[in-house]
């Protein structure tokens, strides 16, 4: 592979010859099914169960990629082979995938736009994670780093951003990458604890819970993460404790999944080392199930389509669809690069 988004398949440090931990691998299949979940049932929101579910799932599922992405990248520095795995990995990926998803637009909608530094639909994840990993160096030399960046996530909902650069995302939800890039190995087995198994399951059934208590009182925009506290309607004072709450629970929730995620080999281990392919290209079925909202917005449909997202992201992962589709998501571009002079 020649990148290192937390959605495909590093788990261990570039040129690590360590074999991999499949714990964080089958906690991104898990999640990646929660996020394809998400997007089906987008729609489908005037059933009360599925605007629940939504609500409980938008809290932590990106966050949770997030936090891994931030962990996964305690090993980048700026040096020439880091870089072009940032610009083949992320960046091209990017590009790529920024003009597929303007064609269902175009024969969908007869609308056709497209704008490199204004991610369209899921896209935006590759964008902020560009720059995430750019800033990683900065975060590690500051002393309260997590401190900083809840500042900018604060400052940021005070702000109305362009949606330029997902800035309004990427400052947001900024303060769980860098959790991730502080986090160390000991935290992690700290999550494999039985103690802290229950625990999460704990928090997880409370959140559920609790979700299904507020979903209809809390406006979509905060788990969104994409307007500021005036575009939503608040008043700053108001809408940094709003924001500063959303980070602390997406936070508990993220460790509650860890923790109540299996730290042994899995039949689906394999297939959470390469979810970038599912999250890239779950996007097309969405659109193309759109077309088909008032046949599913039913309970029964919503039900389908939680049952067709574990399928969808379980195929998406599959060696066979991998082969057809690595020249957008992993392509190799090794060609446009000069090469590498080695020390000495």
């Amino acid at each position: 592979m020649t990148t290192a988004p937390a959605l495909r398949s590093v788990s261990t440090p570039a040129g690590s010859k360590a074999p991999r931990d499949p714990f964080l691998d089958n906690a991104k299949y898990l999640a990646i099914i929660l996020v394809v979940g998400g997007h089906l049932i987008e729609n489908l929101r005037d059933v009360p169960y599925a605007h629940a579910l939504y609500f409980f799932v938008y809290l932590f599922h990106m966050p949770l990629f997030i936090v891994v992405s931030g962990y996964l990248s305690r090993n980048f520095t700026f040096s020439a082979g880091k870089a072009r795995k940032l610009i083949s990995g992320i960046a091209v990926p990017y590009v790529i995938f920024e003009i597929a998803y303007s064609l269902p637009r175009y024969f969908l909608y007869g609308k056709f736009e497209i704008s490199l530094l204004d991610p369209y639909f899921l896209t935006w994840f590759l964008m902020s994670l560009f720059l995430w990993r750019l800033s990683t160096p900065v975060w590690q030399q500051l002393r309260w780093p997590l401190a900083v960046a809840l500042g900018f996530s604060v400052l940021a909902g005070m702000s109305r951003l362009p949606d330029e650069l997902s800035m309004n995302r990427t400052l947001g939800l900024l303060p769980f990458y860098v959790l991730g890039l502080m986090a160390k190995p000991e935290h992690i087995e700290l999550l494999k604890r039985p103690w802290a198994r229950v625990t999460g399951a704990g928090v997880l059934a409370a959140g559920l819970g609790l979700a299904f208590l507020i979903h209809d009182k809390v406006p979509t925009e905060w788990i969104r993460w994409r307007h500021s506290n005036n575009q939503i309607g608040v008043d700053d004072l108001t809408g940094s404790l709003i924001r500063i709450a959303l980070l602390v629970a997406g936070a508990l929730l993220v460790a509650a999944f860890l923790a109540v995620t299996p730290a042994r080999n899995t039949w689906f281990s394999s297939l959470g080392a390469v979810t970038i392919y599912a999250y890239l290209l779950h996007g097309f079925f969405v659109k193309a199930l759109e077309r088909f909202h008032n046949r599913l917005d039913n309970p029964l449909g919503v039900a389908a389509m939680l049952v067709l997202a574990v399928v969808l992201a379980t195929v998406l992962c599959m060696p066979l669809v991998r082969k057809l589709t690595r020249w957008a998501v992993e392509p190799d571009i090794s060609w446009a690069f000069t090469r590498l002079r080695r020390p000495g």
